[in-house]
């Protein structure tokens, strides 16, 4: 696409940081528990046809136990990860795309996103990573151009998502359900979006499936820290009042047990909602039928505080077409892993799922062009977390502000990694510490994500296996 609008910009440089991180205590991944992570910072510089240009940032973790369940080593998956990624750099400027970041990141998902994966997996040889990989990987370069856009129009990001800045309206983007009356002809993502955000928001926490509970959970190997081990004391020191519970799909009895103690300790405690996760481990909706069917019977307090239920089956929504109606008749299901995209989420509404849970780690571009199509067709939305430190924590929580969800944001990096976003609490204080049961984000400011990452004091050096 040519540029149309005096405000188009290209990519002109991208180069990639990988910034190890270590857990505080373990988190359980499905099948999988994951002690340690990689994020991915991207830099990106932009251009107008001018010649002016800007520089700005993305960043997520490499997660590679979600995006990419395998036999095969994690070591070995996080290393594919890396590779692509810095492929990634070169490829998206090679691309030369032009336009608004909404057109750069739709027409680069489009096109070389597959090819690169395609080339990427046969030069590595074994499995192949998955579609989702390649997605988390380019989010980060996707988040860095939605930045760098701002910051050289020195606007907040959220305030070009309209037909001053794009070229295309959502029409060009996403096709509404057949028969459904709505039209995106003339709509933009603006449209779709709550532009007078709060400033504070609900926070969710994570409750992994392996955290102690109580004090008889503890093995004697956990930190010993300033941070809470037990679930009843990160209740009281951060206020929370919503629990997010990880859950196996695998054993009925211990899911059920796990939901009904992590209930208890929370109603104890003056938590208000709890939502349950099962990671895309469960076959059949008979299973999470019987685990919601007893807790309405022998827990039914617990039960009508379970807000929704969050992606229980394979996140391969084409390979997997269950009809989910017979769970979302219970309790509002959720797809997470399996939205991809707008069309993944329209498949899953075909199939009886209720709303989307959405994620900036499968690019911004593409939450906001789902987001939209899932608010046009009235499915209720969540932003849920990818463990997101330091600045890739920023996107998210703004995601959630604009997008209206149905209960604030989960947030868990500060029980996962706390110290690794310490030079960004120190300009963020609210939104690295959850306080009173919610993150406050009035201290972004300033055109892009609101960063102000020029005053956070974090010292990038090189990774040996970058």
């Amino acid at each position: 696409m040519s540029l149309t609008k005096p405000t188009d910009v290209r990519v002109t440089a991208a180069e990639v940081c990988f910034i190890p991180v270590t857990m505080r205590v373990p988190l359980k991944f499905g099948p999988e528990t994951v002690t340690n992570t990689v994020c991915l910072r991207v830099h990106v510089t932009v251009a107008d046809r001018s010649g002016k240009t800007a520089q700005g940032w993305g960043e997520t973790p490499l997660s590679v136990s979600w995006v990419w369940p395998s036999s095969v080593s994690v070591a070995v998956r996080a290393q594919r990860m890396r590779d692509f990624s810095t492929l990634l750099a070169t490829r998206l400027v090679e691309s030369g795309f032009t336009g608004h970041p909404m057109e750069i990141g739709q027409d680069f998902m489009h096109g070389p996103l597959a090819a690169t994966l395609k080339e990427a997996n046969a030069a590595a040889g074994g499995d192949e990573m998955p579609y989702l990989g390649s997605l988390v990987a380019f989010s980060a370069f996707d988040i860095a151009v939605h930045d760098a856009y701002g910051v050289l129009h020195d606007r907040d990001i959220y305030t070009t998502y309209n037909a001053e800045f794009m070229n295309r309206d959502l029409s060009a983007f996403i096709t509404p359900e057949a028969g459904s009356g709505i039209d995106f002809a003339g709509c933009y993502p603006q449209d779709y979006l709550v532009m007078n955000a709060p400033k504070q928001l609900p926070v969710w926490h994570l409750v992994g499936g392996v955290d102690a509970l109580e004090a008889a959970d503890l093995t004697g190997t956990e930190p010993q820290d300033e941070h809470p081990l037990l679930l009843a004391d990160w209740i009281k020191r951060d206020g929370l009042k919503c629990l997010k519970v990880k859950l196996r799909g695998t054993d009925a009895e211990w899911d059920f047990e796990r939901m009904q103690r992590i209930g208890r300790i929370g109603l104890a405690g003056g938590v208000t909602w709890f939502s349950a996760d099962f990671n895309c481990t469960v076959k059949e909706p008979a299973y999470v039928n019987a685990i919601l069917g007893r807790l309405l019977a022998e827990e039914p307090e617990i039960f009508a505080r379970t807000l929704y239920v969050e992606q229980p089956f394979p996140y391969d929504l084409e390979a997997h077409q269950i009809d989910v109606r017979s769970v979302s008749a219970r309790k509002p299901l959720f797809l997470d892993e399996s939205a991809h995209d707008w069309e993944f989420v329209r498949l899953g509404r075909r199939l009886g799922w209720s709303g989307v849970a959405l994620k900036t780690c499968k690019t911004q571009t593409g939450a906001l062009l789902s987001l939209c199509w899932a608010k046009a067709h009235g499915m209720p939305l969540m932003v849920q977390d990818l463990t997101n430190p330091m600045l890739a924590m920023i996107p998210h929580v703004r995601l959630a502000a604009h997008a209206g969800t149905i209960q604030g944001v989960e947030c868990n990096a500060m029980q996962f990694y706390p110290d690794a976003s310490l030079p960004e609490q120190e300009i963020h204080p609210g939104l690295f510490q959850r306080r009173n049961g919610i993150v406050d984000l009035s201290t972004l400011s300033g055109p892009g994500f609101g960063y102000r990452a020029d005053e956070v004091k974090r010292v990038l050096t090189p990774d040996p296996q970058s």
